[in-house]
């Protein structure tokens, strides 16, 4: 009994896609199925050697990142690129991930101030996504939840302030909107608007 617990104690900690996403990976964690099927597949490869390079080269922009997922599990390294890179067809799924900061607006929210006032205000958000890896396996589409968020975020600050704290504190409250958390794998900033 006392091995069992000083054997759990002294374990590794789990590991997953979403533990480390960058961790590296090996042939192994496939199983027997995988192996054979990725053997097979680049016995494929060789055998129609010129036309398969159309399907096996793959190009990424400066400012992408390819997130590979070969049977379903993210590929050793992490995301790929700039440049080119080459793939197994039929068993990797490719995802790209733009890393540009994106700018967007928030459609005007009816908020109902602290001193019971309805007012309508807007938002200029901008995020960037800087982990591809996290951003592709923690959420499913961090556009739009970025955008949700923002939004609920207006809401939710503006709804604690009097109607002279928006109108007089809008530096600390764009201040405020940015300390909440975005999306896992983006970082965001707002400035918020008055109506």
């Amino acid at each position: 009994m006392h091995s069992a617990a000083m054997q759990q104690r002294d374990a590794p900690p789990a590991t997953g896609p979403l533990s480390d996403p960058g961790q590296q990976r090996d042939t192994k964690g496939m199983g027997f199925c995988g192996v054979v099927l990725l053997l097979m597949s680049y016995a494929l490869i060789i055998l129609t050697f010129p036309f398969s390079l159309c399907l096996c080269i793959k190009v990424v922009a400066e400012y992408e990142r390819a997130v590979i997922f070969r049977l379903g599990r993210i590929l050793e390294g992490g995301a790929k690129g700039p440049g080119l890179f080459i793939i197994v067809p039929c068993m990797d799924m490719i995802r790209k991930v733009d890393l540009r900061t994106v700018t967007f607006d928030v459609p005007p929210q009816e908020v109902l101030t602290k001193d019971s006032v309805t007012v309508a205000v807007d938002a200029v958000v901008y995020y960037r996504i800087y982990n591809p890896v996290i951003a592709v396996t923690n959420v499913e589409d961090a556009d739009r939840s970025t955008r949700l968020l923002a939004a609920t975020t207006l809401r939710n600050v503006l709804g604690t302030k009097n109607l002279s704290e928006i109108l007089s504190e809008r530096e600390s409250i764009s201040n405020m909107m940015q300390k909440r958390r975005p999306p896992a794998g983006a970082a965001s900033a707002s400035d918020g608007g008055g109506g």
